[in-house]
C-alpha cells in the first residue's frame, strides 16, 4: 500500500510569489497534461541565457519542451522575451486560460489551453530538433534541478531560501 504523506508534496515547497494565482493554476493544469503524456515537467526552469522557463517537459527519447504562460492579455503585450526559449527545446508552447483569446498567441508556436484541473493541445508545437550537445545540456541542468527540489523535500533545512 502506497505511504499517504500528512502534507501534500506541494506545501512543502517554498510558495512561488512570482507567479499570479491564475499563471499557477495555468502551471498545475500544463504539468498534469504532460504528466498524462509520460513526461516529467518543473516549473520555473532556470536557462543558460539568465531567462527562466515557466515550465519545462522531459519527455520520451529526451525531447525538450517550453511552455511560457500567459495569464492575460496584458501579460501577453509586456512580455517578448519568448523567442530566447526556442534554443533550449525541441518544441515550444504558449499555454493561456480560456479568457485569453487564441487569436493573440503566434502561429508558430504550440498552444495550450489549461486551468487548474488540467489542459489540452490545441495546436502542436513545430518540432525544431536541439543539436545533441545543447540536448544534454539541458538534460543535465533538468536533472540536477529535479535532485535539488527533492533534497529540498527531504531534507528542507539543508538548501538555504532562495537556492530552489
Amino acid at each position: 500500500m502506497p505511504a499517504v504523506l500528512a502534507t501534500p508534496p506541494e506545501s512543502l515547497l517554498p510558495p512561488d510569489r512570482r507567479q499570479s494565482p491564475t499563471a499557477l493554476r495555468i502551471q498545475r493544469g500544463v504539468r498534469r497534461l504532460f504528466s498524462e503524456m509520460g513526461c516529467v515537467t518543473l516549473p520555473e526552469f532556470s536557462l543558460v541565457n539568465g531567462r527562466r522557463a515557466d515550465v519545462v517537459a522531459l519527455c520520451g527519447a529526451g525531447r525538450l519542451s517550453i511552455v511560457e504562460i500567459k495569464s492575460s492579455v496584458a501579460d501577453f503585450r509586456a512580455d517578448r522575451k519568448w523567442p530566447d526559449y526556442r534554443d533550449f527545446c525541441d518544441r515550444f508552447y504558449f499555454a493561456i486560460s480560456d479568457t485569453v483569446p487564441e487569436s493573440l498567441i503566434p502561429a508558430e508556436c504550440g498552444l495550450i489551453v489549461a486551468d487548474g484541473f488540467g489542459a489540452a493541445i490545441l495546436r502542436e508545437a513545430p518540432e525544431h530538433a536541439l543539436s545533441g550537445a545543447r540536448r544534454k545540456a539541458v538534460t543535465l541542468r533538468f536533472a540536477h534541478s529535479a535532485a535539488r527540489l527533492l533534497h529540498a523535500l527531504a531534507d528542507p533545512g539543508a538548501i538555504r531560501e532562495g537556492a530552489l
